[in-house]
């Protein structure tokens, strides 16, 4: 049985025809492009044995009609080929018919690449729009491997319409190295799709005026990537990029005409200028004819090396992240990840010596880090470096040199300050022709390999001898298989706690003598069942922020957004999903606070509902100014983005309303529809239940010292409401920024209840915490997410859906005459607008007309979420690599508390019934809503926080 993941991998490879590389080429970089400009690029990935460019194209971009002519047309005469990348994030999605008017002018064109006869397509994102493709697919033949990542490979092979899969996880996290957790993940879901892998050698971007400033560490990624290529074999490659300047991932020349990006992004200095990466095209030919045949011919030695600039702590920073918080990730100051290093890797046909020099002075004792099987084939190092000069580094052979690299230089000059994360490329080929054939691929098998965490030991050990399963190990280095040790015939378990992940390397490991007790165990025990991988690295699941920043995050670190030059994440789990966005609230910062440290926050938490008071204003509500920052009052205001306009209550009898657009429409109450007295659904959030435990340690030297380890679990707590009163419903107010039907969202105000903690959440036998009170603001309903009329959702409940009001561009009307000056809401979840957090309302897109006797009871809520989060714009890649925290025990609970009166100061709320889980990775099974999943221990000397971090701050509903 354990044999199996070989077997599969044996399977995948007979499944893989017709291999082929692609570049990811920007047609946006190319509005100054000439024909001989085209040439010379298809030239040049004719050269690296490149099949074809992706044309990433954005909706709407007047630059795809020039350059598309031009580009085939050169194409065509080269023998090169082309296929279209529709990308739905840069100016949103792609209209079906201009998607299918495209792909049936150009997909029977010679110079479009074609899979099997059918015609090539893909995407960047989409996955709201993929029903399209059922109908472009019918329409043209043509073969779907879109980039989904925003949804990971189960829900966008959920979708039924993608032919394969694309990823765009092509850069390692933090300070790790490149694994293929993200790629086992993509072949176990595509069955036998075929899955096009992203390679890539290098990110960094800031760029301002897109909200970008992060990059992912790329020191030795190019070499790494090809090794797993080779490893995994899958049937399509895909490069990241060939001209993407802005995030510094081109492997084309420079052109100083398509550096539009870096102008419209207002980067605040020139990061690519004299920055060639031409060099990491130089052994292309060499690894994708070994990835695509298995063999191939050395027929000349080469060299290629790449560093950043200046030393790291030479300039400023930039404020630039390793990571990206928009991309919910933990983010890292660059000091913390990288060092001085230069890296280099050589072609050789048998060894050689690698050295180093920066100006002028030898750099300590250069070496290769890997060395080819057989000694055919790349070899790959780094040396640190101290000082500064021109950068020298030499390859050489019994004395005499093959080839050397110079022309870059180590610096402590700072172009405007600041500190440039981009690479210097050169490279340099030997005079001399060589002859020489590597081992074959085909008879290879993995003898180096890694893992994350406590799979660290068992890959290292299993991936030498061949056993390198790609779901826990990945392989680092093919060669002829080694030898065997001696079986012991022991049969081995994972250890206690431990799940399935573990069985097959427990099993191939101990029985050939290495059997880890942290990992594996010779006695059968039961499996826990993980319910999130523990090869997904860590997110931020509760932050502080100083001043006005403390309320943003807190709310916006529980979900993974915490960006470092703003907050202090406090702890990590788990990632905990956040409440829907709504697209059409944008959060900016109030003109009084720092735009630089307010923005990113203030959007990512007004788009989820909670947009603190004189920290954000809502977009519709804010001025404008030279300095880019935004206005804020504490009422609503006229300005430039919309209007306040008040109505009159007879728009309920006649529901149409006119303002002079944008505008933002205080609606009076309804008069109540239903009955007088309302019964809210139960309210299920998460709470933090927290307690101290005090333990005394005895040191080796027999010295003691007292321990305070504070436990945190996350308890699901559902709270029965009592029945209120309600003689009229307020409803939100409604922002209008276009002509047409809205809805407007009804709102009963917020509850304030008292509950205790449980003193014993994990229900251990003589314990009883101290009692801790905690006060849970409830916020307004409706709060459930769920679509009306569908599972899960309040079937029971009729609450007055009012009709949707038909808004035309006017002088207002009906416009409220007198009592309308005050804005009806008045308690702290005023300045959410709409969704609050674990809030939501759902509603039929098309809506009821009251005029037609044949429309639904606009009482009754049904249709789609419009809070449903908008995936293309939002990527997110949070399975982008592993993490390096071992597995850590988690506990969570679950209990039902019941309210039979509901004040500011009651305790009547008591906790009836609680459940309990442990295992290295468990989930609360009584919410509807966000769910934590953490238990860590915290030193007493740090920042604590309030008692249950954001969540018992006001204006957080538990």
């Amino acid at each position: 049985m354990h044999f199996l993941p070989i077997i599969l991998s044996l399977l995948w490879a007979c499944q893989v025809h017709g291999k082929a590389v692609f570049a990811h080429f920007m047609v946006s970089n190319s509005e100054n492009y000439t024909q001989s400009d085209w040439a010379n690029d298809f030239t040049l990935a004719l050269d690296a044995h490149i099949d074809a460019f992706a044309m990433n194209m954005a909706s709407g971009d007047p630059v795809n009609s020039a350059a598309l002519p031009d580009a085939f047309t050169v194409a065509d005469a080269l023998g090169f080929r082309l296929f279209f990348s529709f990308d739905y994030a840069g100016n949103g999605p792609w209209p079906e018919d201009q998607v299918l008017d495209l792909l049936q002018t150009y997909g029977s064109n010679p110079a479009y690449y074609r899979h099997n006869g059918q015609p090539f397509v893909s995407t960047f994102e989409g996955p709201n729009n993929a029903d399209d493709w059922l109908s472009i697919k019918a329409k043209t033949n043509c073969f779907l491997v879109p980039d989904w990542s925003s949804l990971g490979a189960k829900a966008a092979m959920a979708k039924d319409v993608a032919d394969g899969l694309m990823s765009w996880a092509a850069w390692p996290w933090g300070g790790q190295e490149m694994n293929t957790y993200v790629d086992a993940s993509y072949r176990d879901y595509l069955h036998v799709k075929p899955y096009m892998m992203p390679v890539s050698p290098w990110f960094y971007t800031n760029l301002p005026g897109y909200n970008k400033n992060w990059m992912w560490r790329g020191d030795n990624v190019w070499y790494d990537r090809w090794q797993e290529v080779w490893y995994l074999q899958p049937e399509f490659v895909e490069i990241l990029t060939w001209n993407d300047y802005g995030e510094s991932h081109y492997i084309g020349p420079l052109y100083d005409k398509a550096m539009a990006p870096m102008h419209i992004g207002k980067a605040p200095f020139d990061y690519v200028k004299d920055m060639p990466h031409d060099g990491w095209r130089l052994f292309l030919p060499y690894v994708i004819d070994m990835y695509k045949s298995n063999i191939t011919t050395v027929t000349e030695e080469g060299l290629v090396t790449w560093f950043r600039p200046q030393p790291i702590d030479a300039c400023n920073d930039g404020k630039t992240t390793i990571n990206t918080a928009s991309q919910l990730q933990v983010e890292f100051a660059p000091g913390s990840m990288l060092t001085d290093e230069i890296f280099f890797s050589a072609l050789l046909a048998s060894n050689a010596d690698i050295s180093v020099s920066v100006g002028g002075t030898s750099v300590g004792s250069a070496s290769w880090t890997h060395k080819p099987s057989g000694g055919v084939g790349i070899y790959h190092g780094s040396v640190a470096y101290t000082g500064s000069g021109a950068v020298v580094v030499t390859i050489s052979r019994n004395g005499a040199t093959l080839a050397q690299v110079s022309g870059g230089s180590i610096t402590s000059a700072c172009d405007g300050g600041f500190q440039n994360w981009n690479a210097w490329v050169g490279s340099a080929t030997s005079s001399s022709s060589v002859s020489a054939k590597p081992p074959s691929l085909g008879k290879d098998t993995c003898v180096e390999g890694a893992g994350t965490g406590n799979f660290a030991g068992l890959c290292a050990f299993s991936c030498r001898y061949g056993y390198c399963p790609v779901g826990a190990c990945y392989c680092t280095k093919m060669g002829p298989a080694l030898t065997l040790p001696n079986a012991t015939g022991i049969v081995g378990y994972p250890a206690a706690g431990e799940d399935a992940n573990y069985s097959g390397l427990c099993s191939f490991t101990c029985n050939y003598g290495y059997c880890p007790e942290s990992s594996c165990g010779t006695v059968q025990v039961p499996l826990s069942i993980p319910s999130s991988s523990p090869f997904t690295p860590l997110a931020c699941v509760a932050g502080t922020g100083e001043g006005n920043l403390g309320g943003l995050c807190s709310y916006a670190c529980t979900f993974g957004y915490c960006p470092i030059n703003s907050c202090t994440c406090t702890a990590q789990g788990v990632l905990i999903d956040a409440p829907a966005m709504n697209s059409s609230l944008t959060g900016v910062p109030a003109a009084t606070v720092d735009y630089d440290k307010y923005h990113g926050l203030c959007d990512f938490a007004c788009s989820r509902g909670y947009c603190p008071e004189g920290a954000c204003v809502l977009a519709s509500t804010a001025g404008t100014g030279s300095t880019g920052s935004v206005g804020h009052d504490s009422g609503y205001s006229s300005t430039d983005n919309g209007t306040v306009v008040y109505i009159d209550s007879s728009v309920w009898s006649n529901p149409q309303a006119a303002c002079s657009i944008p505008c933002v429409m205080v609606l009076p109450d309804i008069p109540r529809l239903g009955p007088a007295i309302f019964t809210p659904p139960p309210y299920t959030t998460t709470v933090v239940v927290e307690w101290v435990d005090v333990e005394v340690v005895t040191q080796n030297d027999a010295s003691t010292s007292t321990v305070h380890r504070t436990n945190s679990v996350a308890q699901a707590t559902t709270i029965s409401l009592p029945p209120v009163a309600i003689p009229q419903y307020p409803v939100w107010d409604m922002t209008i920024d276009k002509p047409g039907r809205h809805h407007p969202t009804p709102r009963v105000s917020p509850w304030t209840v008292v509950i205790q903690d449980d003193p014993n959440p994990l229900r251990e036998t003589g314990v009883s915490h101290p009692p801790k009170n905690r006060t849970l603001i409830i916020p307004p309903y409706p709060w459930d997410t769920t679509p009306y009329g569908s599972d899960g959702s309040d079937d029971g409940l009729i609450i007055p859906k009012p009709p949707p009001i038909d808004v035309s561009d006017g002088p207002t009307n009906p416009e409220c005459q007198s009592g309308c000056d005050q804005k009806p809401c008045n308690d702290l979840f005023c300045h959410c607008l709409w969704a609050c957090p674990h809030t939501g309302m759902t509603y039929d897109v098309g809506g009821s007309d009251p005029g037609n006797p044949d429309d639904p009871d606009p009482s009754i809520i049904d249709g789609p979420d419009p809070n449903a989060e908008n995936e293309d714009t939002d990527k997110k890649t949070t399975t982008t690599a592993s993490s390096t925290s071992s597995c850590t025990r988690q506990t969570v609970t679950d209990a039902w508390v019941s309210c039979t009166s509901v004040d500011s100061t009651s305790t009547s709320c008591t906790t009836t019934s609680t459940l309990a889980d442990v295992g290295c990775s468990v989930t609360a099974m009584a919410t509807t809503t966000g769910v934590a999943e953490i238990r860590y221990s915290v030193s007493p000397d740090d920042d604590q926080g309030e008692d249950g971090g954001g969540r018992s701050s006001p204006g957080w509903p538990g």
